[in-house]
């Protein structure tokens, strides 16, 4: 059996205490509720208050939660909110699209699937949630990358690899692709990042009118692109549930 790091559940209880009982704490009182020396406790201390996980009060050097504690919660119930929301809306477009429907949110200069539909047939299909996609090729980052300014700036400083010789790489031909996102609401990936698959994707807007995710479907090129042209009623299907995912989180029409 793997031993647990003693550091980190230091650091977790330490978190859990200031997190209780009264808003801040001095060294001794959490040292003593801890069972630790104080030279230890403030060693923690420390290094949670470097990662902008604990603050420090000038006045009385007690310590207390810091934001960006709040940051990842908040984050957390965002995600938790947009897959909530989203459930019914994807299953409905795997059904009327027959293709697999992922949904992605920006974490790490990267698309983290937080969601995904498996494509309604027999073909043997593997769970992708947890699974990071780039920015720059995929249907999902491209729309990512449009949209969310922050995401934005990590797919203009990611190394823009190239996954086939269809990749967009350069700089002044990425933001060109950017723009046409943004002016017809909806981003594709052909054979940019998978040869034979193709994908289409659309922003999730939330109450504040923020971008938080988005949507596609990804399918094999020859169904999603039997002619040489996306299938317009694919495009419409990701868009409308896209809008109506946004709806639900009070962004109201679009």
């Amino acid at each position: 059996m793997a031993r647990n790091i003693q550091s980190l559940e230091r650091a977790a209880a330490m978190l859990r205490l200031l997190a209780g009982g009264e808003r801040r704490l001095g060294l001794s009182d959490i040292a003593s509720a801890l069972g630790l020396a104080k030279g230890t406790a403030h060693g923690i201390l420390r290094t949670l208050q470097q990662e902008g996980f604990v603050e420090q009060d000038d006045a009385s050097g007690r310590y207390q939660l810091g934001a960006e504690l709040l940051r990842l919660g908040t984050t957390y119930l965002d995600v938790h909110e947009l897959r909530a929301r989203a459930l019914v809306w994807t299953d409905d477009l795997a059904r009327s699209s027959g293709e697999s429907v992922y949904l992605g949110v920006l974490h790490q200069q990267g698309v983290l699937i937080v969601h995904h539909v498996f494509r309604p047939d027999d073909s043997r299909q593997v769970l992708e949630i947890g699974a990071m996609q780039p920015l720059h090729s995929t249907a999902l980052g491209k729309v990512l990358s449009a949209y969310d300014p922050v995401a934005h700036s990590e797919a203009l400083e990611s190394d823009r690899k190239a996954f086939t010789d269809r990749t967009v790489c350069e700089l002044d031909d990425f933001e060109h692709i950017l723009d046409i996102t943004r002016a017809r609401g909806y981003a594709a990936d052909v054979e940019e990042t998978w040869e034979g698959v193709a994908s289409v994707a659309a922003p999730i807007h939330d109450r504040r009118r923020m971008p938080v995710g988005a949507v596609g479907i990804t399918g094999a090129v020859e169904r999603l692109r039997p002619d040489g042209e996306l299938r317009p009623e694919l495009i419409a299907a990701v868009r409308d549930c896209a809008r109506a995912v946004s709806r639900d989180l009070g962004a109201g029409r679009f």
